[in-house]
This record gives C-alpha cells, sequence and structure tokens, in this order.
C-alpha cells in the first residue's frame, strides 16, 4: 500500500484529506505541517506521493516543491492549495507537479486525481 505524505499547515486540511485517503483504502499517512518539515520526512520517508499546500507557514510551497523535484525527480506530487490561478498552476506543473487539486474541493475531485496520479 502506498506511502502519502500530507503537507499542510492547517490541521483541520490534513484531517479531511486522511480522512480521504482512509475512505480510498490509504492508511500509511504521514503529515507535515510546514515546508521545512515537509522536506526533511520526504527525505526520510521517501512517500509515494505527496499532497503540498502551496501556502504554509516556513518556506513556500513552490520552493518545497523545487527542493522535492530536485531530490527525486520521479517524486509524485498533487498540489492542494485556494491559490489556484492559471499561472500558479502552470508553475506547479512546470516545475514538476503532476496535478493540482484547488480547494475547496469535492471529495470526488480529491479521490480522482489521486487515483490518477498514483497509477501514473
Amino acid at each position: 500500500m502506498a506511502k502519502i505524505l500530507i503537507a499542510d499547515d492547517s490541521v483541520f486540511m490534513r484531517k479531511i484529506l486522511a480522512r480521504i485517503l482512509n475512505s480510498m483504502g490509504y492508511d500509511n499517512i504521514i503529515e507535515a505541517e510546514n515546508g521545512d518539515e515537509t522536506l526533511e520526512k520526504f527525505k526520510k520517508e521517501t512517500p509515494d506521493l505527496v499532497l503540498l499546500d502551496i501556502v504554509m507557514r516556513g518556506r513556500y510551497g513552490m520552493d518545497v516543491l523545487k527542493d522535492i523535484i530536485e531530490s527525486n525527480p520521479a517524486a509524485k506530487v498533487i498540489m492542494v492549495s485556494a491559490v489556484g490561478q492559471e499561472s500558479i498552476v502552470k508553475e506547479a506543473a512546470d516545475i514538476g507537479a503532476k496535478d493540482f487539486i484547488s480547494k475547496p474541493f469535492k471529495e470526488e475531485q480529491a479521490i480522482e486525481t489521486i487515483n490518477k496520479v498514483l497509477k501514473s
């Protein structure tokens, strides 16, 4: 079963994403609440998927994405953010994000995106 890292400074959002992942059968979930912790846990745990917020305390999510892709170009990262302007989505894709989930989102949308990226 896949190991998934949820990186978001909102406890509420981490709980929502964890609940969705649990409903999909995933229970190997790691959480991080800021950019530095995300990088540390990514390097230590080597998750199969990262759900990464853009706006977090400490390091900006796009910078974290760059570091993740630099350390593992094959990393599967889905950006999950309320900052969903087209230019931000394009920048994330150019850096190496596999997909983007805009907050607020419907559970079905999150499930579909997670499944698609994990199976790619």
